[in-house]
């Protein structure tokens, strides 16, 4: 019986490639995070984390998932140079971000009463939920134009 053999070196890159998009994918992560927090009235870490605002958490959880789409298929699709994949990534990802943006700035002005007062109403809004929804839609729309 075979095993094959082990290459310490593809697996040492692997793992360096790993850690990279990793870093890569973190870090828009955190800039769509950032976006969303400019677009929101306040603090939207303070809104989630300190005044549990339960809108303001619904469209956080909303805006990870749909940014994490976008992400994932920017590292999925990317080259398989590493160098030019990390370059894809970070491109497509800032892309993937700027686009959600402009998305949710549309959500915001075609929402009844605007999304800033909805996140700021002290219970949960169904309005939150179904501004949720729109940022997935958007989020898989944008994913599929990665690709």
């Amino acid at each position: 019986m075979t095993f094959g053999s082990l290459d310490a070196g593809d697996l040492g890159e692997g793992i360096v490639a790993t850690l990279l998009y990793f870093l890569v994918g973190a870090g828009v992560l955190a800039l769509g995070f950032l976006v969303l927090d400019m677009l929101t009235p306040g603090s939207l870490r303070r809104q989630v984390y300190v005044d549990r605002r339960p809108n303001a958490t619904v469209l956080l959880v909303g805006n990870h998932l749909s940014l994490t789409l976008i992400v994932a298929t920017a590292i999925l699709t990317s080259s398989d140079s590493l160098a030019q994949g990390l370059v894809d990534s970070a491109v497509y990802g800032l892309i993937g971000v700027a686009l959600h943006a402009l998305a949710l700035r549309v959500l915001d002005a075609v929402v009844p009463g605007h999304l800033r007062a909805i996140v700021n109403e002290p219970t949960l809004s169904p309005a939150a939920w179904a501004v949720a929804a729109s940022l997935l839609a958007i989020g898989a729309v944008n994913a599929a134009a990665l690709s």
